[in-house]
């Protein structure tokens, strides 16, 4: 019998989707997915409900409502200075992944190669490889996750189509700094590259930070494609609403890519985006402010129950170090132990890079009511007391 794609058919199931129902199954609390336990601002929330009743709920044009596209090209200005031609240069797509995916098969061509720095998001090289696309992967290593930058300089050549860049970084929370992000330009430019910029967590930095978007560097207005999520941004991951702003040379293929993936996203849900995006400026600082709380409260807690906390400076994650604990197994072991007999769900680090990366580390999602946090850490450390 014929089988499937054999790119595609390779993959196991997301290690989000594992452990979340390896947690489901033992009733564990999910410090493993990266979801909110809330659900979201009520008046974003009532928007959408609102349009449900009185708006039309039929299919809006492919590229979006223009609602919504203006209010992403009005962030675009608003955050980082950027004048944005919405009717052009702005598509709201079924969440990130599906601006992620259309944008790789809208620029790739067979035989290009793409370079993606670990550890990555897991649907990254999937997609990469079906565009096909060759990756050049350069790895990031704890504890610091600094950039190498010669083995960066090294993935890069004449074949090189683009960079698929994510900060603030899943799952190792380092957030890029403007240095940083000038040595990746000058790469782009010396072997005439693109960017894909997933930074649906643009919004969730710490201890004073600003995420700076590549896009804004000299020379990367019309090489960059600047990826935004309003799961992340407004704690609403279930709407699977994204957004993509890139030159009109850029956004064209991977608009056709679009049309032919899901061709168009909720009405209502867009609405509501449309208004969110337009709250003030307390309510971006409070999402930072609060998430910074939380990951200091599961910080604390992690570091006195004897997991050593890494630096995380964005995102919804902390990585830990569980070799002070005594354990003897790798992380992927460790982290259904956790599941199974503590009743707490980590994701392996080791899962976010491609033939497994360094063997003791443990993600921890920190985006969670404080009494999911506070129960988390109390079983753990029932556990650790044994």
């Amino acid at each position: 019998m014929k089988t499937g794609n054999a790119i595609l058919s390779s993959y196991g199931t997301t290690i989000f989707e594992v452990m979340s129902r390896l947690a489901q199954g033992v009733g564990a609390v999910n410090l493993g997915q990266g979801f909110p336990d809330g659900n979201g601002p009520d008046d974003v929330v009532a928007v959408a409900a609102d349009y449900l009743r009185n708006g039309l709920n039929q299919y809006p044009s492919m590229m979006g409502l223009p609602e919504l596209r203006q209010a992403v090209a009005q962030h675009n200005k608003r955050f980082y200075g950027l004048d944005v031609d919405w009717a052009r240069e702005v598509m709201v797509t079924s969440g990130g992944t599906e601006a992620i995916t259309g944008a790789l098969f809208g620029l790739i061509e067979p035989g290009d190669e793409v370079v993606l720095i670990e550890p990555l998001y897991d649907s990254y090289l999937p997609i990469v490889r079906r565009a096909g696309a060759v990756p050049r992967l350069v790895r990031l290593e704890p504890p610091d996750w600094t950039l190498p930058r010669a083995a960066l300089a090294a993935a890069f050549s004449d074949k090189t189509k683009l960079i698929l860049l994510n900060s603030p970084m899943n799952p190792c929370a380092k957030v890029f700094t403007t240095d940083e992000l000038e040595f990746i330009a000058a790469l782009m430019l010396r072997h005439d590259a693109f960017a894909v910029c997933d930074e649906v967590y643009e919004h969730i930095v710490f201890d004073g930070g600003r995420h700076v978007s590549l896009i804004t560097l000299p020379g990367m207005r019309d090489r960059v494609v600047r990826i935004g999520s309003a799961g992340k941004t407004f704690s609403l991951t279930g709407w699977k609403v994204g957004y993509l702003t890139a030159a009109p040379e850029l956004l064209t293929p991977i608009a056709k890519a679009h049309q032919f993936i899901t061709f168009t996203t909720p009405p209502n849900l867009q609405k509501a985006v449309a208004y969110g995006l337009g709250k003030d400026d307390a309510y971006f600082d409070s999402l930072a402010r609060d998430l910074e709380a939380k990951r200091d409260r599961l910080g604390r807690g992690l570091a006195e129950i004897g997991f050593e906390v890494l630096p995380c400076h964005g995102t919804y994650f902390i990585t830990t170090d569980f070799r002070p604990l005594g354990f003897n197994g790798d992380d992927a072991a460790f982290c259904k132990w956790i599941t199974t007999e503590a009743k707490v769900a980590a994701v392996p680090v080791s899962a976010f890079y491609d033939g497994g990366g360094v063997g003791y580390y443990a993600r921890f999602a920190f985006c969670k009511e404080n009494a999911s946090l506070d129960e988390a850490l109390a079983r753990l450390r029932r556990h650790f007391r044994k």
